[in-house]
């Protein structure tokens, strides 16, 4: 049974650092690409970061560029996004989400995590 379970969301204020979670199981670790996506209120959901675990690569969507950085440690089967200097903007569910390394669709999701980012 594949799990993803997305934890580490919270209350922050703004320049303020959360570190998300997202600890996989079921999964081949090391044959994958895992992703954050985020979706604020009335808009569509985005995808953040990604990290392959194959190689290591990275990605990370414009805004947070300099500020999230993702990581993973595959003797846990987990992926990490650290986020610092966190924004108003940032505010969102955040959803961690897996796809076989090379392929383009998300197969596998966890259940979202919260960060509200005051002003």
């Amino acid at each position: 049974d594949v799990q993803l379970q997305a934890c580490g969301g919270g209350l922050v204020q703004a320049g303020g650092s959360l570190r998300l979670s997202c600890a996989t199981s079921g999964i081949t670790f090391d044959d994958i690409a895992i992703s954050w996506f985020r979706q604020a209120p009335g808009k569509e959901r985005e995808a953040v970061s990604c990290i392959s675990s194959v190689d290591g690569s990275t990605y990370y969507e414009d805004s947070v560029k300099g500020r999230f950085t993702i990581s993973s440690d595959n003797a846990k089967s987990t992926v990490y996004l650290q986020m610092n200097n966190l924004k108003p903007e940032d505010t969102a569910v955040y959803y961690c989400a897996s796809r076989p390394a090379g392929d383009p669709v998300y197969n596998f999701w966890g259940q979202g995590t919260l960060v509200t980012v005051s002003s």
